[in-house]
């Protein structure tokens, strides 16, 4: 369910955001009226910027490099990833 709130209540009732943000919900916290901020627990906000997804295409990269004598220029790599974002 959708938690809107008063950025109030993080000093007031903190133990009710806490226990809505650890059920992996977001809590849309609102200053006078207005969206001001969202808070996720550590884990949600993991997914979301795919952290952990990185780091096993660095290490899968890496894993591949080792592999290969192929190298790429620093012109090389930014049209690719140019080309992938265009996409």
């Amino acid at each position: 369910m959708l938690q809107i709130r008063p950025v109030s209540d993080l000093r007031n009732k903190f133990p009710e955001v806490e226990s809505a943000v650890n059920e992996g919900e977001p809590v849309f916290l609102t200053k006078n009226g207005r969206g001001a901020m969202v808070v996720l627990s550590m884990e949600r906000y993991a997914e979301l910027t795919n952290r952990d997804r990185i780091e096993v295409l660095l290490d899968e990269a890496d894993r591949e490099a080792e592999a290969s004598d192929v190298r790429y220029t620093l012109d090389e790599v930014f049209d690719r990833v140019r080309g992938g974002i265009r996409e």
